[in-house]
C-alpha cells in the first residue's frame, strides 16, 4: 500500500494523504476508562502527520524503547472533496470511503506530557503511529450512525463499539473539524475509540472488524534479533 494512493473497493485511487485529523474522547466509556472529562461543546482534535501512516495489511512495527504502546481501534474516513466550514450534508458527500485504523499511542510518554502540561504530539504522531486499512465505499457500509467496530488481540476481544455511541457523530465531527482544519482530498479522519484500550506486544495477532464490511487480520512484528 502506497500513501500516494489508497485502495477503495479493490482499486487504487490517486489521493495523497497530507494529514490525519483525529478525534479524542469521542466515546463516553473510553472517557471514563481514561479518567478524563468528556468534551462539552466541541470535539477534542489532534493531528498525525502523513509519516505516521503504515499499512494494516502488513506486520506492524511499534517502538520498543519508549514504554507501553497502546492500541485504539477507530473508524477511519477517507476524504474525497475539500471541506471548509461545511454543512452536515456536504460532510457526508465528501466521504469517499470508510476503513479501519489503529491510533497507536505511547501511553507512558503521553502521561508524562500530560502531567507536565506539555503537548503530547510525540505520543500520537510518531512514525508508524497510524496503521490504516484499505477503504470500502460508503455505499457498502452500514449507516454512519450504526457501524460496529471491534478489535481482537490473540483471539480475545479487547475493544467493541458502535458509531451510535459517539459523543460527536460523524457528520457533526467533520463539520467541527472543517472549522479549524481544511480537509483536502486524500486526508483521513479518525473518529475516536471505544473502551478497552491496552498494550501491544511483539508477535501479537490482531483481528479488526468494521461491521460486515471489512475484516483485517494482522500482527505486530516480532522483536528484531539482537
Amino acid at each position: 500500500m502506497s500513501f500516494q494512493h489508497h485502495w477503495l473497493d479493490g482499486e487504487p485511487i490517486e489521493l495523497t494523504t497530507k494529514k490525519v485529523v483525529c478525534a479524542g474522547l469521542n466515546y463516553a466509556l473510553h472517557v471514563k476508562e481514561m479518567n478524563s472529562k468528556a468534551p462539552d461543546t466541541e470535539p477534542v482534535l489532534f493531528i498525525k502527520p502523513a509519516t505516521a501512516l503504515q499499512s494494516l495489511h502488513q506486520a506492524l512495527t511499534i517502538p520498543m524503547d519508549r514504554g507501553a504502546v497502546h492500541h485504539e481501534v477507530e473508524i477511519a474516513l477517507l476524504i474525497g472533496k475539500r471541506l471548509k466550514n461545511c454543512s452536515a450534508s456536504e460532510a457526508v458527500s465528501a466521504i469517499s470511503g470508510v476503513g479501519l485504523a489503529l491510533d497507536l499511542t505511547l501511553r507512558d510518554l503521553q502521561n508524562e506530557f500530560k502531567k507536565a502540561g506539555r503537548p503530547w504530539e510525540k505520543a500520537k504522531g510518531f512514525d508508524g503511529a497510524c496503521p490504516i486499512s484499505h477503504f470500502v465505499p460508503i455505499s457498502q457500509c452500514p449507516p454512519l450512525d450504526n457501524i460496529d467496530l471491534s478489535l481482537e488481540v490473540n483471539g480475545k476481544t479487547r475493544q467493541r463499539g458502535n458509531s451510535r455511541d459517539m459523543l460527536f457523530p460523524i457528520p457533526s465531527l467533520l463539520c467541527a473539524i472543517s472549522e479549524f482544519f481544511t480537509l483536502e482530498p486524500g486526508d483521513i479522519v479518525l473518529t475516536g475509540t471505544p473502551e478497552g484500550v491496552g498494550p501491544l506486544h511483539p508477535s501479537d495477532e490482531l483481528t479488526l472488524n468494521l461491521g460486515p464490511s471489512l475484516r483485517v487480520n494482522t500482527r505486530v512484528a516480532p522483536t528484531p534479533a539482537q
